[in-house]
């Protein structure tokens, strides 16, 4: 096998970890950004006060200052918890604190759309005879993930770039990777990971407007 092949493998299996770490903040982070959009719509005030804090702190530090504060803070704080040593527990720090960086971020977006529906809709359900559930899955949903469609789109495409800070705490993502062979002298690695990049965003971005198509007979 030739050097070039070994390097092209060698980059695919590092985008591996990238596609994981994507997969896993996505599977974690959009229930957990539902959870703490009702959070911040509370009625509660104590409760919608803390929450909105907590994704103001969030969405106004770097997600590479969040990284480092998760990995390292336990051991610089002297807690009797640590992350699993090796290559899992870096991993698992990582996704943790990607999870909540863009549960946030993925909340406001949740807030909004939800905030956007007019009442009159859910009061014109009730006076049909509609439970609050019927009215939710029925008039509401719909019309709730049209409008956030375009928004959460744009946050899942900004993910996958993202992911490449994950080597700030050693996980050997595919820049990362690219990195060392340019420390040797070879550059084209480096230029060759935006194509994997390339390539992932536009599936996405033709997954997205497939969505949007499909949702194009309901009214915004």
């Amino acid at each position: 096998m030739n050097q070039f092949a070994v390097i092209v493998s060698r980059l695919s299996e590092s985008f591996l970890l990238n596609a994981r770490l994507f997969a896993s903040t996505l599977i974690f982070s959009i229930p957990l950004g539902l959870l703490i959009a009702f959070g911040s719509m509370s009625r509660f005030r104590p409760l919608r006060s803390l929450v909105r804090i907590i994704v103001w702190m969030v969405r106004g530090t770097p997600l590479m200052l969040q990284l480092m504060i998760i990995f390292y803070g336990p051991g610089l704080l002297k807690m009797s918890f640590t992350w699993p040593g090796g290559a899992s527990g870096r991993f698992l720090a990582a996704t943790v604190a990607f999870v909540i960086n863009y549960a946030c971020y993925f909340s406001e977006i949740f807030r909004g759309g939800i905030e956007s529906i007019p009442k009159g809709q859910y009061e014109a359900g009730l006076v049909l005879g509609m439970t609050k559930r019927q009215i939710f899955f029925k008039v509401t949903l719909l019309q709730v993930i049209k409008r956030i469609l375009p928004p959460t789109g744009n946050e899942v495409i900004t993910l996958v770039k993202d992911t490449s800070l994950a080597r700030i705490i050693a996980n050997k993502e595919i820049i990362m990777m690219a990195g060392e062979y340019s420390s040797k002298g070879l550059i084209w690695p480096l230029f060759a990971t935006g194509i994997y990049f390339l390539v992932f965003v536009g599936v996405l971005t033709l997954l997205f407007d497939w969505f949007e198509k499909k949702l194009n007979y309901f009214p915004a």
